[in-house]
């Protein structure tokens, strides 16, 4: 990246520094951080951030077919966060059999998926094999899906209830069809902030040690940050650092993805009832500019709406997301955005930004160009 083809385009004294910074491709500061989350200039912030994810992706972005499994419901934590999570005998506690889930995945090949991503509760009647069987059973449909499945949490959970190491867990779980993990749990990584909204999930540090096995194992994760409830830009900024730390160790972080809090049915009211445009766009953007180590930046429409989500390929971002079939816990939480997408809308989101759009799995194979 020339220095002066960006720097030119900045008159904001602060966002110069910092396009100087990128454009030499020196990492940028927690304070630099702090002064994009709260700058105004939001247009030339987003040349920057968008000079960043053409030089990583050129004029490409990326989409995905495929459908969300959430097998149960049923979960031991209880967040104040969460609307989807139900105790045992619960009116609308759910979890379903391996004849249940190998339905609902037959019925999504049929639509042509590449893709199932897995998240659910911490139930305690399920132990290992039951998820090992159900990503045979997966594959079993077809070999070529790729499996995005179970969050942190839920890998420390399964590890803990089965009296084995994270390590066997990964191992067995590859053994049985795995391919990555999704970034769910990480919240914000504050203690203070997390004893408030979700006071009995592994600690931010136990999040991060998770992803470091992970990676030693060849794993390649997610990694996401849920903002709009009570944190401030101070938290947001430490959560970066924290993350783009480990990737530096372990380069095991494929995508960043900020998640807004929706907060209906919850028992934390968000500072504001919905983002804000000029929100949304500072932390993509900022994100995309902070974590330079990080490949890939995504914006799921399912949270931000497809407006919005479409708005930020043009700010650093460089995944709309999939079509997320069978959706429940943003959906749960409030979001008025369809349980399901169609490719053909995607694309078209994608190409009316003015980028070519590429269908991919969460490893990013192009499945499909046009």
């Amino acid at each position: 990246m020339k220095s002066d083809c960006i720097i030119d385009k900045i008159k904001n004294k602060d966002l110069r520094v910092i396009a100087d910074k990128v454009a030499r491709g020196i990492p940028v500061s927690e304070a630099d951080a702090l002064s994009m989350l709260g700058t105004n200039d939001i247009l030339e912030l987003g040349l920057i951030a968008h000079a960043v994810r053409t030089r990583l992706h050129g004029d490409i972005a990326y989409y995905e077919v495929n459908m969300n499994l959430n097998y149960t419901n049923v979960c031991e934590l209880r967040c104040p966060l969460c609307a989807f999570s139900r105790s045992e005998g619960d009116a609308g506690a759910f979890t379903l059999s391996l004849d249940e889930i190998e339905g609902k995945v037959r019925q999504a090949d049929f639509f042509g998926i590449d893709e199932v991503h897995i998240v659910g509760g911490l139930n305690p009647k399920l132990k290992i094999e039951h998820f090992e069987e159900m990503l045979r059973r997966i594959k079993s449909v077809n070999p070529d899906i790729f499996i995005v499945a179970f969050t942190a949490v839920e890998y420390d959970y399964f590890a803990g209830i089965n009296n084995l190491s994270l390590e066997e867990v990964f191992v067995r779980m590859k053994n049985a069809g795995l391919g990555a993990l999704p970034g769910g749990g990480a919240e914000i990584f504050s203690p203070k902030l997390r004893e408030m909204i979700a006071p009995r999930k592994i600690s931010g540090k136990r999040w991060l040690e998770v992803m470091r096995i992970a990676h030693s194992l060849g794993l390649k994760t997610n990694a996401t940050l849920l903002y709009n409830h009570l944190e401030t830009p101070e938290d947001i900024v430490d959560h970066l650092s924290q993350i783009r730390s480990l990737q530096e160790e372990t380069g095991g972080f494929k995508t960043f993805v900020p998640l807004p809090y929706h907060d209906t049915h919850t028992d934390i009211r968000a500072k504001r009832p919905q983002t804000t445009g000029f929100g949304d766009v500072r932390l993509f953007a900022a994100s995309r500019i902070f974590l330079h180590n990080v490949p890939h930046l995504k914006s799921l429409w399912m949270y931000l709406g497809d407006k919005m989500a479409q708005l930020l390929l043009s700010f650093g971002v460089d995944d709309l997301g999939g079509t997320y079939h069978y959706e429940k816990v943003v959906h749960s939480a409030g979001a008025t955005t369809s349980d399901a997408g169609s490719e053909s809308h995607l694309r078209r989101l994608i190409e009316f930004s003015g980028l070519k759009a590429v269908r991919a799995a969460a490893n990013y194979e192009m499945r499909y160009r046009q």
